[in-house]
């Protein structure tokens, strides 16, 4: 059964009463000094790391052990600070929260310096399987945005058994690369201005060399009327210090033009995705009423959508970074998800 409300529009602005007197609660109900006890302008503490498949992943890890689990995956240019605010709230409501570096990102490190730096799509979803097996986490409730929100869709279309329920800001963002051979109107376009920039070797040596301003650039293209500071941007900034930054972001860009090649042992996932699989777990979507980054229609990706779903539109200026932006909305979504 397909519940679509997308005419409840949430006004829930970032800092308002209702997020911060949860995060008030979250923080009563932290012991001081530990992990848990994490202000809404302190950066995480207690960063654990895993192996998982190809990686050694990073992690911030909240909330109790027995809770219900809940993965929140960032996307670029971010990192696990997109959730500061987010990961309290749940902690205090019982959920187990698992906040990954995606690779390329914070301390997220490749065994091994032969291992190809791919970010194709299949590859960082499989990073959230072999994260959940490497933790022992059976299912979990998966959440995200921008590249976060494809790799959670993505494992809720092909590890269903895994996914008890989803929230995806922006949707539907499963692609294929013969999907994205097809050119858009030109507005269209102009809005991946820095995909075709990264198609070129000058691209390439020009977000090397300037990668903090680079996507401080996006930053606020991307969230137009999203007032962050120096000190904000700053703490996100040093998780592109990495050594596989660069050469994840230029792949993943190129290799969704065709321009790069994946890696063979994701051919027969990219097949199954190419077909644009249906999610049929219980899914809220989001989308903020000032989003600066191409994102889809959601009339466009309702249908994509076969189990339990809702639309929910975040309003009063929130943009591309949700999460980070309206912190008790995208808290509530995760909340109430697991109870369509």
């Amino acid at each position: 059964m397909t519940i679509f409300d997308a005419s409840n529009s949430l006004d829930f602005q970032r800092r308002d009463f209702l997020g911060l007197a949860t995060l008030a609660t979250a923080a009563a109900l932290v012991p001081a000094g530990s992990a848990l006890a994490t202000s809404v302008a302190a950066p995480f503490t207690g960063l654990k790391q895993v192996d998982a498949g190809p990686l050694n992943v990073g992690y911030v890890e909240m909330g109790p052990a027995r809770g219900k689990p809940v993965l929140l995956f960032h996307g670029w240019p971010y990192d696990i600070h997109a959730f500061a605010e987010v990961a309290p709230i749940l902690a205090a409501k019982g959920y187990r929260v698992i906040v990954p570096h995606l690779r390329g990102h914070g301390t997220t490190r490749f065994h091994d310096a032969a291992t190809p730096r791919n970010g194709q799509q299949a590859a960082i979803a499989a990073d959230g399987i072999a994260l959940m097996d490497a933790l022992g986490i059976r299912q979990a409730i998966v959440a995200g945005f921008d590249w976060g929100a494809r790799t959670a869709d993505i494992m809720a279309a092909l590890w269903p058994e895994r996914c008890k329920a989803l929230v995806s800001v922006s949707g539907y963002l499963i692609g294929s690369q013969a999907a994205n051979a097809k050119p858009l109107p030109p507005k269209a376009e102009l809005q991946w201005w820095y995909q075709f920039y990264f198609a070129t070797e000058r691209g390439r040596a020009g977000y090397a060399a300037n990668t903090s301003a680079f996507n401080r650039q996006i930053w606020e293209l991307a969230s137009p009327q999203w007032a962050f500071d120096d000190a904000t941007f700053a703490r996100s900034a040093a998780s592109f210090v990495n050594p596989d930054h660069v050469d994840i972001v230029i792949h993943n860009y190129r290799w969704r033009l065709g321009l790069a090649e994946g890696e063979a042992q994701y051919d027969a996932l990219e097949a199954r995705l190419a077909t644009g699989p249906t999610i049929a777990i219980p899914t809220i979507t989001m989308e903020g009423d000032a989003n600066g980054a191409p994102h889809p229609d959601p009339a466009s990706y309702a249908g994509k959508f076969t189990g339990k779903y809702a639309h929910r539109l975040i309003t009063g200026g929130i943009g591309h970074n949700l999460p980070q932006e309206a912190p008790a909305a995208f808290a509530q979504a995760v909340i109430d998800v697991g109870s369509l």
